[in-house]
């Protein structure tokens, strides 16, 4: 009985340990701790948190649905589709009274190519 105690104290400091250990930056923005891979179970304290949606563990690619998404937040006005390609996705609209048009690459989080 003492020696099981003795070992729940331990575990418990030592979990404690590593909860204060957590660095400054992590505390500030929100803190999450994640209990195996897909599982949702874990831990967080932030209002603002969204965990990133993976797909056999890396990130999916940019749709046409998120590059259109990403280029109406971007500013362009009547946003519309104009070229798919297998590496690029080209959005075309308004921005400011001129006609623009955004490619961006088929990698995670649809970076602007050009």
């Amino acid at each position: 009985m003492l020696r099981t105690l003795k070992t729940a104290v331990l575990s418990a400091m030592i979990g404690l340990t590593a909860l204060a250990g957590a660095p400054a930056a992590a505390q500030a923005e929100g803190l999450y701790l994640n209990f195996g891979g897909n599982s949702r179970a874990g831990i967080h304290f932030d209002d603002d948190y969204r965990p990133v949606v993976r797909h056999h563990g890396r990130d999916r690619g940019c749709s046409v649905d998120r590059a259109l998404n990403k280029a109406e937040r971007m500013g362009l006005r009547r946003a519309r589709v104009v070229d798919v390609s297998r590496r690029t996705i080209t959005v075309a609209g308004r921005q400011y009274g001129d006609r623009v048009a955004v490619t961006f690459a088929r990698a995670p989080r649809c970076p602007v190519i050009r």
